[in-house]
């Protein structure tokens, strides 16, 4: 019956909401990205010596969605409420919360992570082969190339999660400071792993 904890409990409720739809916008274009790396590899790139060319090999995958999903995407839980959270209008009960805005988002996000890992992906290997460079090790050389261009993507999308509807200046850039400790950890993880 005090007005000061029911608007605390909404303020929290949307903070809550909000950090849910930050983890969905991270991880879903990020998981459809690494699944539209493996169809185009799959679809259209040459069978060499018996075995498919593949950007990324199944436990370099298992490497990204194990390791980046968590070190990245746990840190948006604590992300702080933003500025406005309390001057937007009631949300409708009924309002998707994977709305017309995300889909898009998605796949734009999803597209580009793609289309950045596989053409470098193909610029390494096409670059190493021609200087020289034995077919096994410019492919391994290249599948590095693309799995740290997948990490280093996730990284600055990130923080671009960090907020939906403002800058990364406007929700403050310290204001969370387990992003940069998941950042941290990834990068020096991702080091090991190379």
């Amino acid at each position: 019956d005090n007005f000061a904890s029911i608007a605390a409990a909404v303020e929290e409720g949307r903070r809550v909401y909000d950090n849910l739809v930050k983890a969905l916008a991270f991880v879903l274009p990020t998981n459809i990205g690494l699944a539209v790396i493996l169809t185009a590899a799959v679809g259209f790139f040459p069978i060499v010596n018996g075995e498919p060319l593949l950007p990324m090999l199944p436990t370099q995958i298992l490497w990204i969605n194990l390791v980046a999903a968590v070190a990245l995407a746990l840190p948006l839980a604590f992300e702080a409420k933003e500025p406005d959270l309390m001057r937007r209008p009631p949300r409708r009960p009924s309002a998707p919360i994977f709305g017309a805005f995300l889909a898009m988002r998605t796949v734009y996000v999803a597209l580009l992570m793609a289309a950045g890992a596989i053409g470098l992906f193909l610029l390494q290997l096409t670059s190493e082969t021609a200087r020289g460079v034995p077919v096994e090790m410019a492919l391994a050389e290249a599948q590095t190339m693309a799995v740290t261009t997948v990490i280093l993507f996730q990284v600055f999308y990130l923080l671009n999660c960090r907020s939906l509807r403002e800058g990364l200046t406007q929700i403050g850039l310290w204001s969370n400071r387990t992003v940069y400790i998941g950042i941290g950890a990834l990068l020096v993880l991702q080091a090991a792993f190379v």
